[in-house]
């Protein structure tokens, strides 16, 4: 068996540290690619995505931070119409810094609340 990665490991032990503290709440995950960000509201319980949500979809451009502002509205709103109201943040293997961030204070200007 091959060793992981210290990308891996990274995100391996925020995602459980994460799933420990959600008790029953819905996770919101980020993933970021050079060009995109995407984000996504998971019911691990279910293993079902329940709203998601990306700059590709949108089809947004500009700042790359301000863009991830605009996801994080944008996916409060459909989390919001399907009267979800509080998530677990799942930043994964990434600091909280730079476009998560701005993607999570999107996300709570929207309205939600983690």
């Amino acid at each position: 068996m091959a060793r992981l990665s210290a990308f891996e490991r990274r995100k391996f032990r925020t995602r459980n540290k994460v799933k420990r503290a959600a008790k029953g709440k819905p996770r919101l995950s980020v993933f970021r690619s050079l060009k995109h960000i995407y984000a996504q509201i998971i019911d691990d319980e279910k293993g079902v995505t329940l709203v998601a949500s990306s700059s590709l979809q949108l089809k947004l451009t500009g700042r790359k931070t301000d863009v991830a502002r605009e996801v994080g509205k944008d996916l409060a709103k459909r989390a919001l119409e399907k009267g979800i109201t509080e998530v677990v943040f799942d930043r994964g293997p990434y600091k909280y810094h730079g476009r998560v961030k701005a993607l999570a204070e999107g996300a709570r200007e929207g309205g939600l609340k983690f």
